[in-house]
């Protein structure tokens, strides 16, 4: 998923109004306006790259001729160095570096995250997913870091997908009910949330397209994978970790959904070092 020019740009304002506010004090005082220079990104520690293009379009609204050569390419894992470098007007470069390094060392390290995950679990077919646990105002570009780093988007918000969770059937009244209601309102596959094996009965007698196992043991994720049998898609989830994500891939499941690819990814160390 390319992010879209107008989405990128609404973040890259936002998040230099955040961070500039009224104007860059220090900046303004100690560097001449015809000031030019050059500075280079550089990732500090290995990763996965990803942001780059964000991180362009920061100094591009600081100065709109500012020069942006990419060293590396997005999606690349390199273990440390430059990545890109940036020609411009000096107090651009200085008032934009912050901003500019908060999103590409974020997304690389969502990236990063990412391609260990993916790795994880190569040869066993699993997908695996994001959520929409993300940072407000950033999801595009997360969900973005994701696919770079060879993971698939679930739903991105509330209106592009169906997903029916525990208080939505409290709500609902009943599985049965709650599908036969969805049935009536949209053609978009319906997934729901199955917290126990009697569930996943219940789920599939419905008709859902999907099935979310929420927290199941190995032993319960094997039974749903025999009892379904490829009669609808299934996806873990709940608590997924690098020590426990391979033998969840192995029980059978399609899908491996992991909140903690963007709600807990550690940002990478990155800096800016003029020339």
């Amino acid at each position: 998923m390319a992010i879209a020019t107008d989405v990128l740009e609404r973040t890259v304002w936002a998040a230099l109004a955040e961070d500039v506010g009224e104007g860059d004090v220090t900046t303004d005082a100690t560097v001449d306006p015809e000031a030019r220079g050059t500075g280079t990104l550089v990732l500090r520690e290995a990763g996965v790259v990803c942001g780059l293009r964000a991180a362009e379009a920061v100094f591009r609204a600081l100065d709109e001729d500012v020069e942006f050569v990419t060293l590396e390419r997005e999606g690349a894992f390199v273990d440390a160095g430059p990545v890109a470098r940036v020609d411009g007007a000096l107090r651009a470069i200085l008032t934009g570096e912050r901003t500019a390094l908060n999103l590409l060392g974020r997304l690389s390290g969502i990236a990063t995250l990412t391609r260990t995950y993916v790795d994880a679990v190569e040869g066993t077919g699993v997908t695996i997913l994001d959520t929409r646990k993300t940072t407000p105002g950033l999801r595009a570009l997360e969900k973005h870091a994701v696919l770079v780093g060879g993971g698939h988007n679930h739903r991105f918000g509330l209106d592009d997908g169906v997903l029916v969770k525990d208080n939505h059937l409290g709500a609902a009244g009943s599985i049965a009910h709650a599908v036969e209601r969805l049935r009536a309102a949209t053609d978009l596959p319906v997934e729901v949330e199955c917290d126990t094996l009697a569930q996943v009965d219940e789920a599939l007698a419905a008709g859902a397209d999907a099935i979310l196992l929420d927290n199941m043991s190995l032993e319960e994720l094997r039974e749903a994978v025999s009892r379904v049998a490829r009669r609808a898609r299934l996806e873990a989830s709940g608590g997924v970790t690098l020590a426990t994500v391979r033998a969840i891939a192995e029980t059978g499941v399609d899908e491996i959904s992991i909140g903690a690819l963007t709600h807990s990814a550690r940002s990478l160390d990155v800096s800016l070092e003029l020339a």
